[in-house]
């Protein structure tokens, strides 16, 4: 599978070094591809991951992640070009974070959403919610004692939601399905909780597990 990487942050570069690791084509999408840092990565990651503009791994890849500051969703999508998105599974992996203060809030209120948000920027994509509740040290095959954490999802595409599951199961979640984008109002809060612990804590080891009976 070919997958397009809209940014090339900590998450970014944590996702697709974990999706070239399943054996994917990977292009990470950047404002500047030709930048000192962002190449070095590509080449000390080795093969099946290249570089390009944000259009370029939009129209790159068959799945695409969306991992940019909440502040950035907009002009990336811009940039990436709607067109390049349509019919495609965007794994959203975005927080509306106002960064004024410290913990940070959401900037997108209670009535909304980034995430869909996305879904109205790229109205042709299929977006899917994801990665946005862990911090990037263990997005990839996590490692807690409790045994695999859980990742909540959601998405109005049925399709786009299986393929993202399976991708995501594969770098070692359980996944856990909250039904349609609007339930980002939901997932967007819980990465807060998440957060603030992290400022409680100074740690990031921590991940959200729903336990049954």
């Amino acid at each position: 599978m070919r997958i397009g990487v809209l940014g090339s942050g900590d998450v970014g570069r944590t996702l697709a070094a974990g999706f070239t690791g399943l054996g994917h084509e990977v292009m990470l999408g950047t404002r500047d591809p030709k930048k000192g840092p962002i190449t070095a990565w590509v080449q000390s990651t080795g093969k099946g991951v290249s570089v390009g503009t944000f259009a370029e791994a939009a129209a790159f890849g068959d799945v695409l992640v969306l991992a940019v500051l909440g502040t950035a969703v907009e002009e990336v999508a811009r940039l990436a070009g709607a067109k390049n998105c349509v019919g495609k599974p965007v794994i959203d992996a975005t927080n509306p974070l106002d960064m004024s203060t410290m913990p940070p809030g959401l900037f997108t209120g209670t009535t909304d959403s980034l995430g869909e948000r996305v879904q109205r920027l790229l109205p042709g994509a299929h977006v899917v919610k994801a990665f946005n509740t862990v911090g990037n040290p263990h997005m990839v095959k996590p490692d807690f004692p409790g045994g695999p954490p859980d990742m909540f999802i959601c998405g109005d595409d049925d399709g786009a939601k299986a393929t993202v599951t399976d991708l995501t199961k594969a770098l070692g979640w359980n996944v856990i399905d909250l039904g349609g984008i609007e339930a980002s109002r939901y997932l967007e809060p819980l990465a807060m909780v998440w957060i603030t612990h992290y400022f409680r804590t100074r740690s990031g080891n921590h991940a959200f597990k729903l336990l049954r009976r």
